[in-house]
């Protein structure tokens, strides 16, 4: 059963296009959103907190398309359906189709759309350190995370002290895990992981050698990437308690995309 909240040709003036004159003189441009979301609470008890203010979303989709420009439509509506989805944790996935009446083409036509659909991902992390102030440097990371505007970190673990792994000689780690949810694609997500590492000065000089932060993807939804720079599932999470330690602890029931079991079972046999 699907619940759907529809806003129909939304008339918005605003300056996108690729030509100068689209941006300088601005024209018409239409927005059809559909959001799927779980509406009980608001179907059971009148109340509007159990649902989303479709007023709200008409303003805030107007405010932004109004105060930016972009070239292409595709780049207005993705990130339309990102502020949505971040603004209302309510709305399970969006829909939106921005229509360009007389769009400039040369020839005779009505109207020229786009449409997306997106929705937030649930994705897994470990992290760790066993450099200089471990915990400071971990719960940097998931602030800096926190304040990102498109993840929000869902759970955290406890933090576990772990001996180091991978033959190098080195200090104990501190290890944890983060669950959090995210409008950004694997790689998109790496990238900003990979910013949140060079903050914390992280250097890749050795092998499973000693590291002020390390973020690893374990699980983006139930994803399966094998390229050269990202793996997901990543490839040792079985073989590793500290991974599966503090991975229990805020998804026991989660299941391993290709081993096909929980991560409690994973926990239980290593």
């Amino acid at each position: 059963m699907a619940d759907y909240i529809r806003i129909r040709d939304l008339l918005v003036m605003a300056n996108h296009g690729v030509l100068p004159e689209e941006n300088r003189l601005g024209q018409k441009f239409l927005f059809n959103i559909e959001m799927e979301v779980d509406m009980m609470k608001a179907c059971l008890n009148d109340d509007l907190s159990g649902s989303v203010n479709y007023a709200e979303v008409s303003h805030i989709v107007t405010e932004y398309a109004t105060t930016h420009t972009h070239a292409l439509l595709e780049h207005l509506a993705e990130n339309v359906a990102r502020i949505l989805l971040m603004k209302f944790p309510l709305i399970l996935q969006v829909k939106i189709e921005i229509k360009k009446p007389w769009a400039p083409v040369g020839l005779p036509l009505d109207t020229v759309s786009v449409e997306i659909t997106r929705k937030r991902h649930k994705v897994f992390l470990s992290i760790g350190s066993n450099m200089g102030d471990k915990k400071a440097y971990l719960d940097q990371a998931v602030e800096e995370m926190r304040e990102h505007p498109f993840i929000n970190v869902e759970n955290v673990s406890d933090y576990l002290v772990t001996a180091p792994y991978g033959g190098v000689e080195q200090d104990d780690f501190l290890n944890g895990c983060v669950e959090l949810s995210t409008v950004m694609q694997p790689f998109e997500l790496l990238d900003a992981l990979h910013v949140i590492e060079q903050n914390a000065n992280r250097t890749r000089e050795i092998h499973w050698g000693p590291r002020t932060l390390d973020l690893d993807i374990l699980f983006y939804d139930d994803l399966i990437i094998n390229t050269k720079d990202l793996i997901i599932p990543h490839k040792e999470i079985a073989l590793r308690d500290f991974v599966l330690s503090p991975l229990s602890q805020i998804a026991p029931d989660f299941i391993h995309p290709v081993l096909h079991k929980s991560i409690m079972e994973l926990k239980e046999e290593l």
